[in-house]
């Protein structure tokens, strides 16, 4: 690697300002906002379907259950 003295002095400055440009540019942040980030966010997450809602039938079975032990009870006691 050649030292910076053997360079031409605006040659290494032009190498500083494009290294100081490029290490800017790691923290640039492509959201303007925390909204847009989670936005952006449950897109992905709902594109991967880490959202999709599994159906059971438990809610119905038990309302079933229930109503069928309503109904036996008034017919047992009547």
């Amino acid at each position: 690697m050649e030292s910076i003295r053997s360079r031409n002095p605006q040659a290494a400055l032009m190498s500083l300002e494009a290294a100081a440009v490029s290490a800017r540019g790691g923290f640039a942040c492509m959201f303007s906002s925390s909204e847009e980030f989670e936005t952006a966010l449950i897109t992905e997450r709902r594109a991967q379907g880490r959202y999709d809602q599994r159906r059971t039938r438990w809610p119905a079975i038990l309302f079933i259950g229930c109503a069928m032990m309503v109904v036996g009870t008034v017919l047992l006691f009547n």
